[in-house]
């Protein structure tokens, strides 16, 4: 009976750990299939595709139009909108076919994540592999998800009626909720993995954190950049307009709508971001190499400020090369890689989750 007992809380984290595993490489996927339909939402953008199916069908939509008389259908309904009448007119029905495939796969995409969070989940509760304090954490990302579908369709309807494209705010509002779920997801899975070293100190986690909010900013800056097409103007650097400080980055009224509908201001404005990044990051890898030498923790500070670095190189091979679609879709997808391993970094800094067996202990 002894020789069982002192085996008990081995055979409780041998569990434990068996059912992270299952729940992380599963969070994971879900990582990947999020990062898929980012992309595919960036190229549904850049190719001007995100009006091409103008109704919003959850369920009868996953079928595309399977004969000629259905893809006139489709193109009628597109016909009915400003973007045909003021930019496409004219355009022959296999064009339409070819825009109209990215946005059938951005919703099929996006339905899939639903699935593929939402199935799993529902099996990891049922034969309960979720731990305490977990299930909430899961089920506010399955509902960011869900607002997230609802989001996608305000924003596309903002483009049906009175305007060419989409609205800048709820394009960058949609790309910014997507970029939060992703980084919750991210987070949830690296504190379900082992970590080789004792948590870092609360002002290495601090700044650590602050860097993701930071990535997030800059990731809403993008999706304004993006809505308003401001990258394919000043496309020099690091001068902008020949100034490092351009004129008339104030010429609207009020001032403020310059930060979110001017093109030259947006755009500087993310060049500021990047800046501010770049310097925080390099900060971060310096403090964290000082203050916790040879450690996990300041590896981890060194290879984010490389990939920042790395990023901000993209950008701007993307802004002289006037924005052709491979790197805008590589910029817009290497920031989705520095944002997810600055949220793997500060969930690191943190230290894993308490193993369910050693709550139970301590209790």
């Amino acid at each position: 009976m002894a020789a069982i007992s002192a085996a008990a809380p081995f055979a409780a984290r041998d569990r434990d750990l068996h059912n992270r595993a299952l729940l992380r490489g599963w969070l994971y996927v879900v990582v990947l299939v999020l990062f898929a339909l980012v992309l595919v939402g960036g190229a549904t953008r850049l190719t001007g595709a995100g009006l091409s199916i103008t109704e919003w069908k959850p369920i009868h939509g996953v079928i595309p139009p399977l004969n000629d008389a259905e893809w006139q259908e489709e193109f009628q309904l597109y016909q009915q909108i400003p973007q045909y009448a003021e930019l496409n007119k004219g355009m022959s029905i296999e064009a339409f076919k070819s825009i109209f495939w990215w946005e059938w796969v951005h919703r099929i995409l996006a339905r899939s994540v639903g699935m593929v969070f939402g199935l799993p989940l529902l099996f990891f509760w049922a034969t309960r592999r979720i731990e305490r304090g977990l299930g909430p954490k899961l089920a506010g990302i399955l509902l960011l998800g869900g607002l997230q579908g609802a989001i996608g369709w305000w924003m596309v309807a903002s483009g049906l009626v009175d305007r060419v494209s989409v609205s800048q705010y709820r394009l960058a509002t949609h790309l910014t909720l997507a970029a939060l779920i992703f980084t919750a997801t991210m987070v949830v899975a690296r504190g379900l993995a082992p970590h080789s070293e004792p948590a870092a100190d609360r002002s290495t986690q601090r700044l650590a954190g602050f860097i993701v909010l930071l990535a997030l900013i800059q990731i809403y800056l993008g999706g304004l950049v993006a809505g308003l097409d401001a990258g394919l103007s000043y496309n020099t650097w690091p001068l902008m307009d020949g100034k490092l400080i351009p004129g008339d980055l104030l010429i609207l009224e009020p001032a403020w709508r310059n930060f979110f509908e001017s093109p030259k201001t947006v755009q500087f404005v993310h060049r500021l971001g990047a800046y501010t990044v770049f310097v925080v990051a390099l900060w971060h890898m310096i403090a964290t190499r000082r203050r916790l030498p040879e450690t996990t923790h300041a590896r981890r500070a060194t290879l984010l400020f490389v990939l920042v670095l790395v990023q901000a190189s993209i950008g701007i091979g993307t802004l002289l090369m006037h924005v052709p679609l491979h790197m805008a879709l590589t910029h817009q997808g290497f920031a989705l890689i520095v944002l997810g391993f600055a949220a793997a970094h500060w969930r690191g800094t943190k230290g894993a989750y308490p193993l369910p067996h050693e709550i139970a202990l301590r209790s």
